[in-house]
């Protein structure tokens, strides 16, 4: 990718948008560390959270003798998503919808435990997924990620329980794709239908409006349940809380991570509490689903710090306005390029893809483009199938004058590689 001067650069600390290396030179943060960072990094109220907690109780013991911490983070998550989707909804009072929460480590773990759900609750095992998306490398999750360069080597141990349809980025695909996706329910062996909101790893691909709307039709015809797996663009990422509240749709369970804490591992399968309640069966002295540090104290009193951080301020709403400052910006910034650049995005998730017609081939632009951009001091990272799209994710605190400082760099640095 690089000489061994550019890349990698060792971390030494962050704070903030910041990020300073062992040789003290500072980085402009433009991953947010691959989206966990939404209130920056290392936030006081959250680093706080967490040493208190560790001076209090620094292990428990999951969910054999819990802590209260596990408790409170688990009823926070059920108002966030689905008690406030249904108040939104205007739904009465009697018929609010409850969360219950299955807590992981990581966020491969936690579409494993929504696939696990799903399995219980329809007694299906077939699932619905998405070409391109991006689900995690356990091998549940790498049975329904379609991606060649992580599945490639393991398929011979990976059972074909995924059936892969397309994603619907343009008008003329949205037909089909539920067409196919209809068909398959069809046949009754499908229990569950996952996706990325908005595909993240592919590129920032969006898919049309009203998509999860009709998703949404299919599984409630089908007995399906609908998974959203909103492990990057949950907690404000793409200018509302979650990117299926832009289609306002409430699906049968919500995986979230990254942001959730802001740094500590722990990611959460959100799900319908009756439909919970229908999957796993009572314990009978051995769970069936469980790890040594599920729930963990210190993630759950991070997670509450972080939750109460972003509710404070206002972090979806900010980002919504923030992001669609930076897209015209950036759409103006980068005019001279036309049609071989192209820029799409929602909230703070942004997308910035080298089109196709260059001399070299679109993956290398990209990789030249975050090396130098690395150089600058400016940390972004390839996305795409093909590593053809620079993807832009900072914290969600970004100001404007930051945002401004990132642009002028980005384009600077692209016009070496790509003149205008």
């Amino acid at each position: 990718m690089a000489d061994d001067h550019s890349w990698p650069v060792v971390w030494e600390k962050a704070r903030g948008m910041y990020v300073r290396d062992v040789e003290g030179k500072r980085y402009l943060d433009l991953t947010a560390a691959f989206g966990v960072a939404a209130c920056g990094h290392a936030p006081k109220e959250v680093v706080k959270a967490g040493v208190t907690q560790m001076k209090k109780l620094m292990h428990a013991m999951g969910d054999v003798h819990p802590h209260e911490g596990k408790a409170n983070l688990a009823k926070e998550l059920s108002r966030w998503t689905f008690e406030r989707w249904t108040r939104k909804k205007g739904t009465s009072s009697t018929a609010r919808l409850k969360g219950k929460v299955i807590f992981c480590n990581s966020g491969f773990e936690a579409v494993e435990a929504a696939l696990k759900t799903a399995h219980l609750a329809t007694k299906k095992p077939g699932v619905i997924a998405f070409k391109s998306a991006y689900h995690g490398l356990g091998y549940g999750t790498l049975s329904v990620t379609h991606r060649k360069h992580f599945r490639g080597g393991f398929l011979t141990q990976l059972k074909s329980f995924g059936h892969f349809v397309d994603f619907p980025t343009d008008v003329q695909q949205l037909a089909p794709i539920l067409s196919h996706v209809q068909k398959h329910l069809q046949k009754g062996s499908t229990g569950a239908v996952l996706l990325e909101p908005i595909q993240s790893r592919a590129g920032v691909r969006i898919p049309l409006k009203g998509f999860l709307v009709e998703l949404r039709k299919l599984c409630d015809q089908y007995s399906a349940c609908l998974i959203v797996d909103e492990i990057y663009t949950g907690f404000g990422r793409t200018g509302d809380w979650f990117a299926s509240e832009h289609d306002e749709v409430i699906p049968d369970l919500i995986c979230v991570g990254k942001a959730l804490t802001g740094g500590f591992p722990m990611s959460a399968c959100i799900g319908r509490a009756d439909l919970m309640d229908e999957a796993w069966p009572p314990s009978q002295g051995e769970a069936i689903h469980t790890s040594t540090y599920l729930g963990h104290p210190v993630g759950c009193a991070m997670a509450l710090a972080q939750l109460n951080l972003l509710r404070q301020l206002d972090i979806a709403q900010s980002t919504r306005k923030s992001g669609s400052a930076w897209m015209k910006e950036l759409k103006e910034a980068m005019k001279p390029w036309g049609d071989r650049v192209h820029i799409r995005g929602r909230g703070l998730m942004i997308g910035i893809e080298i089109r196709k017609g260059s001399k070299e081939s679109n993956d290398d632009i990209v990789i030249q483009w975050t090396t130098k951009l690395l150089h600058a001091g400016i940390i972004a990272l390839p996305e795409g199938d093909q590593g053809e799209v620079l993807g832009l994710s900072p914290p969600l605190i970004i100001s404007k004058k930051q945002m401004q400082y990132a642009t002028k760099l980005l384009t600077k640095t692209l016009n070496q590689i790509l003149p205008q």
